[in-house]
C-alpha cells in the first residue's frame, strides 16, 4: 500500500434520514479502520434514527422504518463507535461536507464530546473533483476499473471509497501519499467548521463564509453586533458551527 499512515484511518459512509446536518439522523454506518501496517477492521451498524425515514429517502438506500425499528439508537452505540474511532483520522466521499459533520452532531446529541481538533480528513470526492470531476460510481470506474454494485449501500460505498483512496495515491505522482497532504488537498483545512460556514483566516482567525458578513472576521462582527451571535445560536446551524463561534465569543469576552 503506497499510502503512508502515522495512525489508523477510518474510511466510512453513512445512510441517513435526509441531508440536513442539524435535523437528520443516521440509519446505517459502515466503517473500515485501516492500521498503519495495512490491517483492516470493519464495523457495520444499522441504527434506529428515532424519527421516520421519508419514503423517498428509503427508496434511495433501501432502508425502511421497519428495518431499523428494533435496532439500537445512536446514543446506545455512541460509546462503542467512539472507541472504534479513537485517535483515528478519517476518509470518505463527500465526507467533509456531510458524513463527518452529521456523525459529529450525532455524538454531540449522545452526550459525547467527540474530539475533532487533532483529526485529519481525506475527502476522496474533493480529490476526485479537483482531478477528474464526476461522481462516486464514475470515480470507482475510473480509478479501479470496476462497476459500483449496490450503490447507496453503506458497505458498498465505503469499500469503494477506500479502494478509490488507495488508487488515487497510486495514480497521481504529484499527490503525496500521507494524511497531512491529503487532508490539505481535500480542502478541510480551509475551514474551522464542517458545514463550511466559518473560514480559517491567514492568522488562523475565524472568518464568516456566508450571509451579510461574508469575509468579515467573526470577532469583529460580534464586537460590533453581539446580537448576531445570539441569532446564530438560536438558528438552524450545526452544533459544530455553534461551538466554533462560541469559542470566538468566549475569547472576546475574556479579552
Amino acid at each position: 500500500m503506497k499510502l503512508r499512515l502515522r495512525r489508523p484511518l477510518v474510511v466510512f459512509d453513512l445512510e441517513t434520514t435526509g441531508i440536513n446536518i442539524s435535523n437528520d439522523r443516521i440509519v446505517e454506518l459502515y466503517a473500515i479502520k485501516v492500521q498503519p501496517d495495512g490491517e483492516e477492521q470493519h464495523m457495520h451498524k444499522l441504527i434506529n434514527p428515532t424519527i421516520p425515514i421519508p419514503p423517498e429517502v428509503s427508496e434511495i438506500h433501501g432502508i425502511y422504518d421497519a428495518d431499523v425499528a428494533d435496532k439500537p439508537t445512536f446514543k446506545d452505540l455512541a460509546a462503542e463507535i467512539n472507541q472504534f474511532m479513537l485517535n483515528c483520522d478519517f476518509g470518505g466521499f463527500n465526507s467533509n461536507r456531510f458524513d463527518f459533520p452529521l456523525l459529529v452532531e450525532e455524538f454531540y446529541r449522545a452526550g459525547i464530546d467527540f474530539e475533532i481538533e487533532q483529526r485529519k480528513f481525506i475527502d476522496a470526492q474533493r480529490i476526485f473533483h479537483k482531478k477528474e470531476p464526476r461522481n462516486l460510481a464514475a470515480a470507482y470506474k475510473f480509478y479501479c476499473d470496476k462497476e459500483l454494485i449496490d450503490a447507496h449501500s453503506a458497505k458498498a460505498d465505503t469499500e469503494a471509497t477506500w479502494n478509490i483512496i488507495k488508487s488515487q495515491v497510486e495514480h497521481y505522482d504529484d499527490l503525496e501519499p500521507d494524511i497531512d497532504s491529503l487532508h490539505a488537498f481535500s480542502g478541510q483545512s480551509e475551514f474551522l467548521d464542517f458545514a463550511m460556514r466559518i473560514k480559517r483566516g491567514p492568522k488562523n482567525e475565524a472568518i464568516f463564509n456566508f450571509g451579510k458578513h461574508k469575509n468579515k472576521k467573526v470577532m469583529d462582527v460580534f464586537m460590533k453586533e453581539p446580537s448576531y451571535y445570539d441569532w446564530m445560536m438560536r438558528g438552524d446551524f450545526a452544533e459544530n458551527t455553534k461551538r466554533v463561534i462560541t469559542r470566538v465569543m468566549l475569547e472576546l469576552r475574556k479579552g
